[in-house]
Parts: C-alpha cells; sequence; structure tokens
C-alpha cells in the first residue's frame, strides 16, 4: 500500500450520540473532505446479515465485531481505506471514533497525525435532537442505554478525553460549523 502523501493528516470527531459529530462530518463532506463513518461499519455488518437497522441490532453487530477484532475493531476494518485515502488527499475525516483503543492503533498504525476534535452538547439536547433525527431516531431511554453501553463497554470517554479541540454544540447548527470553519482555518485544514 502506497504511504500517506507528505503533510497529510486526519481529523477525527469524537462525542456522545447526538452531540453534533455527524452534523460536522456531513458539512465537511460536502467541502470536498474525505469522511468516513465509523458508526457505518456497523450498519454495513447489521445489513448484510439481512437484519433490520435498529438500536438492538446494532449493538449485536457492534459487540460481535468487538468481540472478533477486539476493542478497536472500527478502526482495524477501516485502517486500509484510509490509509489509501491518506494517499490521494490532505486531509480526512473521521465521523465517530469510539474507543479509546481505536484511538491508539490510529495513532500507532495510520501514518499521519490525528487530531481530535469533541462535539459536545449538555444530555437533554442530545436526547432530544436524537429522538428528532429521521435516520435510527431514539426514545430517551434507548439514547440514555447507548450512553451508558458506549461508556462502559466501548471506552468511548477515553478519546472524548484526550481531545485536542472542543466545539460545543448548544445551539443552531450554522453555529456549530461556524466554530468547526474557524478551527480548521486555523489548523491550515484543506480537503
Amino acid at each position: 500500500m502506497a504511504k500517506a502523501n507528505e503533510g497529510s493528516r486526519a481529523l477525527a470527531l469524537v462525542g456522545m450520540p447526538g452531540a453534533g459529530k455527524t452534523v460536522c462530518a456531513e458539512h465537511l463532506r460536502a467541502r470536498g473532505y474525505y469522511t468516513l463513518r465509523f458508526g457505518a461499519v456497523v450498519v454495513d455488518e447489521v445489513r448484510a446479515r439481512g437484519l433490520e437497522v435498529n438500536p438492538g441490532n446494532e449493538r449485536i453487530a457492534r459487540e460481535e465485531l468487538r468481540a472478533r477484532h477486539g476493542m478497536a475493531a472500527m478502526a482495524v476494518v477501516s485502517l486500509p481505506a484510509l490509509k489509501d485515502a491518506l494517499t490521494r488527499h490532505q486531509s480526512i475525516i473521521i465521523d465517530g471514533l469510539y474507543s479509546f483503543s481505536e484511538y491508539k492503533l490510529l495513532l500507532a498504525e495510520l501514518g499521519a497525525p490525528l487530531l481530535l476534535v469533541a462535539v459536545a452538547a449538555p444530555r437533554k439536547l442530545r436526547y432530544q435532537r436524537l429522538s428528532a433525527r429521521p435516520e435510527r431516531p431514539l426514545t430517551a431511554r434507548e439514547a440514555y442505554e447507548r450512553d451508558i453501553q458506549e461508556i462502559e463497554a466501548l471506552e468511548k470517554g477515553g478519546p472524548i478525553a484526550m481531545a485536542d479541540h472542543t466545539l460545543i454544540n448548544d445551539g443552531a447548527q450554522a453555529a456549530l460549523l461556524r466554530q468547526l470553519e474557524a478551527l480548521l482555518e486555523s489548523l491550515g485544514f484543506k480537503p
């Protein structure tokens, strides 16, 4: 496999469900950045099994992927695509790095600098957003259970705690995206 372009780097968006990671990633994709969503690995696995995409089936697939590949499963599965993207793009975006093991694997194996950007929002607001989203909506109870499962079983707190920068998403999407754009400009990130 070819090596990453000199100067290439990766930015991983981290945060709890409903914080706004995917809003940021979709904005960056529309601006021409290569983006890879770690959560898509789970959804693809559920669909490959011919199952309905819902929180229960996603949890089963996520846990089985981690049993097979370890706590760094999403990074293990995604690493070839990420390395390839770094040969073609100056900057790549990872939407939803979950576990501390994934973070450590990417630091060791990606072959390019990795910057963590946490997207944070109050829990009540996150739950409201999750219940209103058109794809895979969650009830407040399901959102709470997912939070607990991701914190306890998926090591999700580690990457959030290690974030190089934090964007606060407690208002309009436009305000979040302004913060993101200002951060990328200050860091010199380009698609």
